[in-house]
């Protein structure tokens, strides 16, 4: 504009600079002013091309910058302050808006003669610290599984984003790039949009109100015996809330010996997590899966569980259910928009153990770029719960004995108070799980897996009072081989860790898996076998309950486990037989403490001859049947010696 009105202004002072009687301007008058026009529209197009060729140079991308980037992962871009007042004189507004009218008449002259309109001219009209961002947000999206994998972990690692940033990536990013963003360590919290807001409810309609329609919209013909247990335990504990309400008696506790409270006021958690419980049965099946999510149940559950934070039992379960729905690759776009990113990106910073793993199944399943393996319901992985670099080079596997669970059988000794002051001073570095802290901190190579199954002393509490045979050692064994083979055991060298009859069952596993041609990896790849006082030929604990099983009604476990049993002999007998054969090695620790069973009766569970399996090292320790596999501290010879064990049979695969 200003040239413009710099020749308008010229023509009006040649116009008026000579004699108003002339009718006809002189030569000389007509050369002037083609001089001057002239050298106006040189001058111009000068400063046009000038433009132009700064635009083209702020915008171009070094070539050898990005080949060096494709190199060693770095992203290149000149150094620019990222204060805005210093981007906002005169000069700078007039270049930007020059830039953008050259930028228009060059994307209408590309369609006028149809020719490929440059794309470093396209659409990017930001500072030069923006092209880092949205070249790593491009490059999340490649095709090339390696570029875009490089893309996430350089995005996480970037903690110099500004908030507007962080959201801009959250509100882009495709839903394969959130995943792996939440599965990145550390991982700021901004880079996740929060779960999408649900619609509002009356006061008056309880939320188990709408989990109980929830489960009478699924089917509910042909079942497992433990979904349908728990189906109609949730029902029916949902219509005694609905009776209490009316000044009736409400009762719980429906899986042991039911009682009945009067009360004030209706616990609606408790029926609440009984609902639940239905849930995480129904959503082991996967046609079940499609139904609570054709039905609202993903919002349903992001509802409970806002609303229950302060329940941790709760919001596990809940995490657990969508920890198998994401097994169905179907599902994933469903989870993903219900805001389930967030929340599980979350829980994964939480300080407790057994929540973050939680969590990190839920994602690994999620996570189809970096994770082949699917991790059904009762399989977690302790190690590595993030993406990583490093390499895995061979897999423990951990598994637990009666009335043991995936997280607590493996942590470390409790303190007593009372008498170990010393320790009290080092509380804050106790383990919760000493396979996730030590362990994987002295062997981070490792995949460390930890699998959970229901086991009970007595039928009074068992949780699914299905047929005997569900219950056995065999109806197990099928059971976690077709987990295991799922979540990948057998494709790396592989060590077992068994405690009390977790040992059992891994004897029954191997000994089963050498008969089926399907699952001989796991057999060929199994390097050694650690048993914690595993009674490979009964346990006393056994014979007492059925001398007293008039008051405990011994569980079918718990009958397997009797002294000299045949068919625990048959076991031991078929597991040596082929184990010889194979060359395993095996370290097996005997307890020598009895154990308190109550306050009134001390007991030794495994003795040491029944903890004797006749190969390998047996070694005697100072401690009882539930101590025999929490090691006291890091350095206690407990935990030094199955490190030892482990670092040696896997020499090979460990070593630099």
């Amino acid at each position: 504009m200003s040239v413009a009105a710099y020749c308008i202004f010229c023509y009006r002072q040649i116009g008026t600079s000579g004699p108003a009687t002339k009718t006809h301007l002189p030569w000389n008058d007509i050369r002037k002013i083609a001089k001057l026009t002239g050298s106006l529209i040189l001058g111009g197009f000068v400063f046009i091309t000038y433009e132009v060729l700064s635009l083209k140079k702020l915008l171009q991308i070094d070539t050898q910058a990005i080949h060096q980037e494709k190199l060693k992962s770095y992203v290149y871009i000149r150094t620019a302050s990222l204060n805005p007042s210093e981007y906002q004189g005169i000069t700078y507004q007039a270049r930007k808006e020059i830039h953008k009218a050259v930028r228009k008449i060059l994307e209408t002259e590309a369609k006028i003669f149809r020719r490929p309109f440059n794309e470093q001219f396209s659409t990017f009209d930001g500072e030069d610290h923006e092209c880092a961002l949205w070249l790593l947000l491009k490059r999340s999206q490649s095709e090339d599984k390696e570029v875009r994998l490089q893309a996430v972990q350089d995005l996480a690692n970037n903690s110099h984003w500004h908030d507007y940033q962080y959201g801009t990536v959250a509100q882009t990013c495709d839903q394969r790039t959130a995943i792996g963003l939440a599965r990145s360590k550390d991982i700021d919290l901004r880079f996740f949009l929060p779960p999408p807001p649900l619609p509002k409810i009356k006061n008056d309609y309880p939320i188990e109100d709408e989990l109980r329609l929830l489960l009478v919209s699924l089917p509910q013909t042909g079942l497992d015996p433990c979904v349908q247990y728990f189906t109609s335990l949730a029902l029916r504990e949902s219509s005694q809330t609905l009776a209490a309400q009316r000044g009736g008696l409400w009762c719980f506790g429906g899986n042991g010996l039911p009682y009945c409270e009067t009360l004030s006021k209706i616990p609606s958690e408790t029926v609440e997590l009984f609902c639940l419980q239905a849930l995480v049965q129904h959503s082991k099946v996967s046609s079940h899966c499609d139904k609570i999510e054709a039905k609202g149940g993903l919002q349903l559950l992001q509802r409970i569980y806002q609303l229950r934070k302060d329940s941790a039992k709760i919001q596990r379960n809940i995490i657990r259910i969508i920890g198998n729905m994401a097994l169905d690759e179907r599902l994933h776009s469903s989870i993903v928009h219900a805001g389930w990113v967030s929340v599980l990106a979350e829980v994964m910073k939480s300080p407790h153990i057994i929540q973050s793993s939680h969590a990190s199944r839920a994602l690994a399943n999620l996570d189809r770029d970096t994770v082949k393996e699917k991790y059904p319901d009762g399989v977690y992985v302790l190690h590595p719960q993030y993406r990583s670099s490093q390499p895995i080079r061979a897999d423990i596997l951990f598994v637990h004995g009666l009335l043991g669970a995936a997280f607590k059988t493996w942590r470390q000794q409790d303190i007593d108070r009372r008498l170990d002051k010393k320790a009290l001073e080092g509380e804050e570095d106790y383990s919760q799980c000493w396979p996730k802290t030590w362990l994987a901190s002295d062997c981070p190579a490792l995949r460390i897996i930890s699998v959970e199954y229901d086991t009970h002393l007595s039928d009074w509490k068992a949780k699914c009072p299905v047929e005997a045979h569900r219950k056995s050692i065999a109806y197990r064994s099928n059971e976690l081989l077709d987990k295991l083979r799922a979540a990948g055991i057998g494709d790396r060298p592989l060590v077992w860790v068994s405690h009390s009859m977790g040992g059992l069952l891994v004897k029954k596993m191997l000994v089963d898996a050498s008969k089926n041609p399907e699952m001989d990896k796991i057999v060929n790849n199994t390097r050694g076998i650690i048993f914690y006082s595993v009674p490979h030929h009964g346990s006393q604990l056994a014979e007492y309950s059925i001398n007293a099983r008039y008051l405990l009604f011994p569980s079918v476990e718990v009958k397997e486990l009797s002294k000299d049993s045949p068919a625990l002999k048959e076991l031991n007998d078929d597991f040596l037989s082929f184990a010889k054969d194979k060359k395993f090695s095996v370290l097996s620790f005997a307890e020598t403490l009895p154990t308190h069973i109550g306050s009134m009766i001390k007991l030794h569970v495994v003795p040491l001859e029944s903890a004797e399996l006749g190969i390998g090292d047996l070694i005697p320790v100072d401690v009882n049947h539930l101590n025999i596999c929490k090691p006291k501290k890091k350095d206690a010879f407990l935990y030094q010696r199955t490190l030892k064990f482990i670092q040696d049979v896997l020499a090979r695969e460990l070593g630099d």
